[in-house]
Parts: C-alpha cells; sequence; structure tokens
C-alpha cells in the first residue's frame, strides 16, 4: 500500500524536527487530510504545512496519537530492507551490552520502531505489537525476526491493555514453535523459571536487572521485606547476598507459587516466606504487629497509567513509601521503584521526602536508578525515561 499524505497544521512540525516522532490529532489539517478517511495503521508522509518532507509512518484516525514517524529517511520507506536494518542495529547495541541472549531487544520508540517491544529468551522471542501501524506490517516484522534472530519460538504477547486504545483485540499466539510453558533465565548467578506466555509484561522485568545487581553494594541486612514481589527477582536475590528472613508479599498467588519453586531451585527456600493478598492492608498489618526490617524494597506497577490517574497515583505512591519507611529498623535500606512515566524523577524524590516527613525520618538518598540499557532512552522522547529506583538510608530524625 502506497503511503498517503498527512499534512499536518502550521508549525506543528517542531516536536517532530527536535526528534519525537509522537503526531497528535490536533496537530493534523484536516481540511488538507481528513483523519476519517484513513484506515487504522495506513502507512503516510508526513509533510509540515509548507510543504517540507518529515518522514514515513503510519495512522491511526481512532487514537489521540493519530501517528507515529518510522523513517525520516525518504530513500527507506517501510518494508522488508527498513525492518532488517532497524532490528540489526537494535541487536548490534545488545551483544555489546550482553554476554548472553536475554534481554529486551526492542524497546519501540527509543528503538525507532515505535508500537513494538521484543523481548529475548535466547531462542525464544516474545513480541509485542501495541498499535495498529505495527499490526498492519505485522507478517513483515516477523519475518524479519526470523531472518535476524533465527528463533525457535515466536509468542505474540498481545494481552497488553493498551492496544484498546487503538482499538485492538488482545490475547496470546504462539506464531513460530511449539508453546512453551517455562523457560529459565539466569541473574547474577540465580536461575528463575518464567512462563513467557503468561504472567506480568513477558514474564520478567529485564528493565531492573542493572538496579537489581547493585544491591550487593550496600548490604541487605538479615530481615528483608520484598513487596510487590512476583517471581522474587528482588527477594531472591537478597536471600543469596545473605538475609536470613525474606518476607514476599505479592497479590498474586500463582506468582508467589512460581516463586516458591525458583527459591526451591536456587536452594533459598529456608529464607524464604510469603504473603499473598494487598500489599497496603498487608504492610499495615505488619506495622500494627511491630515488625521492622533491615531492608524493604518496593517495587509497585505503575498507579500513574495515564495523566487523569495522576491525583489518585501520586497518593498511592507518598501512602506505599510512608508505610515502607515506618517498618524499617533505624539505619535500615528502602529500595523504592516507580515505572509511572508521568511521574518525574524529581517529583518521585519529592514523594519519598514527604513520607519520611511524615514519619519523622531523615533520609539520604544513596543511587538514582534507571532501566538497564536494553531500554534505552529517547532524549527527546521523555516517555521513553519511565522507570526511577531510589537507593534511600533512612534514620530517625533528631
Amino acid at each position: 500500500m502506497q503511503p498517503q499524505p498527512l499534512i499536518l497544521r502550521k508549525d506543528q512540525e517542531r516536536r517532530l524536527l527536535a526528534g519525537h516522532c509522537w503526531i497528535y490529532s490536533n496537530e493534523v489539517d484536516t481540511d488538507e487530510t481528513p483523519l476519517k478517511g484513513l484506515e487504522p495503521g495506513q502507512p503516510v508522509e508526513v509533510i509540515s504545512q509548507r510543504g517540507r518532507w518529515l518522514g514515513y509512518g503510519y495512522v491511526n484516525p481512532h487514537s489521540l496519537i493519530c501517528a507515529r514517524l518510522l523513517s525520516r529517511d525518504r530513500s527507506q520507506p517501510p518494508g522488508p530492507t527498513f525492518w532488517l536494518k532497524r532490528l540489526h542495529q537494535a541487536l548490534s547495541l545488545r551483544e555489546r551490552l550482553y554476554e548472553r541472549p536475554f534481554y529486551r531487544l526492542v524497546f519501540g520508540e527509543a528503538d525507532g520502531l515505535p508500537g513494538l517491544i521484543v523481548d529475548r529468551y535466547d531462542d525464544l522471542l516474545a513480541v509485542q505489537l501495541t498499535t495498529a501501524g505495527m499490526e498492519h506490517c505485522r507478517a513483515e516484522i516477523l519475518t524479519a525476526l526470523e531472518q535476524v534472530l533465527r528463533p525457535q519460538a515466536i509468542v505474540l504477547r498481545n494481552d497488553t491493555p493498551v492496544r484498546e486504545l487503538e482499538g485492538l483485540e488482545q490475547g496470546v499466539e504462539w506464531v513460530l514453535g511449539e508453546p512453551r510453558t517455562e523457560v529459565r533465565v539466569s541473574e547474577e548467578g540465580l536461575v528463575f523459571a518464567i512462563d513467557p506466555g503468561r504472567g506480568q509484561k513477558t514474564g520478567w522485568f529485564f528493565d531492573q536487572a542493572e538496579n537489581r545487581k547493585r544491591l550487593a553494594r550496600y548490604g541487605v541486612g538479615q530481615r528483608v521485606l520484598d513487596v510487590f514481589s512476583y517471581l522474587g527477582a528482588w527477594g531472591l536475590r537478597a536471600a543469596a547476598l545473605g538475609a536470613q528472613e525474606v518476607l514476599c508479599i505479592d497479590s498474586s498467588t500463582e506468582a508467589l507459587q512460581a516463586l516458591m519453586i525458583n527459591a526451591e531451585r536456587n536452594g533459598l527456600a529456608g529464607r524464604i516466606q510469603t504473603l499473598q493478598g494487598d500489599a497496603f492492608e498487608h504492610l499495615r498489618a505488619l506495622r500494627e504487629q511491630g515488625e521492622r526490617f533491615d531492608t524493604l524494597i518496593l517495587d509497585p506497577p505503575a498507579f500513574i497509567k495515564r495523566r487523569k490517574d495522576e491525583p489518585e497515583g501520586l497518593a498511592a505512591y507518598r501512602q506505599i513509601n510512608r508505610l515502607g519507611l515506618e517498618l524499617l529498623r533505624p539505619d535500615g535500606l528502602l529500595i523504592t521503584s516507580s515505572c509511572s512515566f508521568h511521574l518525574g524523577r524529581e517529583t518521585f524524590q519529592r514523594l519519598v521526602q514527604q513520607a519520611a516527613q511524615r514519619n519523622g525520618r531523615r533520609i539520604q538518598i544513596l543511587e538514582v536508578g534507571q532501566q538497564g540499557p536494553d531500554h534505552p532512552i529517547h532524549p527527546a522522547i521523555p516517555e521513553t525515561a519511565y522507570l526511577k529506583t531510589l537507593v534511600v538510608r533512612a534514620w530517625s530524625g533528631d
């Protein structure tokens, strides 16, 4: 299908020229190019009001972000050669960074492929197509992945709610190889079994791997509380570093069962206990019981998924950190994260400080972490810088 022109309103190309790749519906000159005449996923050529050619992309007239740029090279329209080039570029970075093939291979906009996520588990690829444009190019993308990576299996993890915003159905589909219920990930000497067709994200949180690795330098003490523990990546790491008691809290019974299997596999089951249910309620109960911990880890899901969620989300971050700090012993360590890109780093730090003041605790921020380098940040696209992880030392005020 030949790309159709998408004409922007006057002076609406500035953000694109600065490097961003999103186009909002109110930036389009709908008199020149009526959006209602375009199909979701249809390829377009983006052109300024003055006739300047800006790039190739795709459109979804039913979405607030109605178009995304893919290529700024007029000689390189999206197609088989384009997909191969982009995937080779992404692979080159990861092979420079990692000895073993376990990482996020494609991180959407940051890798020049908005709407595409690919996680690599050795010879298995877990793929998410989150936009109508990428769904439209599904066959070409899968062919390119097979040519570049030669995987034995590919699962489409299109069960992410963001597809609803694009008018796309959700589901999980194995498009290459036999379905697998288990793959194993090795991280810092620990082995974790995950189900690539189920669970959060594509089964594993590669983005926190670098932050978990740095936990070793601080010392975790004897008692550790891992909140929103999922499969135990943080909690088992703490046990491996010497913690004698690690309590893991998660809302998912299935995740906690998998966590204990991982603990047994790594010879750590004797140090691990679990609590299933609401994290806020369990933290309050532990406070009432007088429990205290040397290290507390808070790695919640995004409390602010959309801008309209901000007031409620800010309150949730403030509350969960206040409850966490109340459970820390003097000189305790708090590892606290936010994966909400609507929450800026400075605001997050201020929320943690407010939580500490509420508890009469003084804190020091020892380190500010972000997602690992397999989730690169595009400097012109702030939405790609979503993960904030603070290492905080807390002690009683005086």
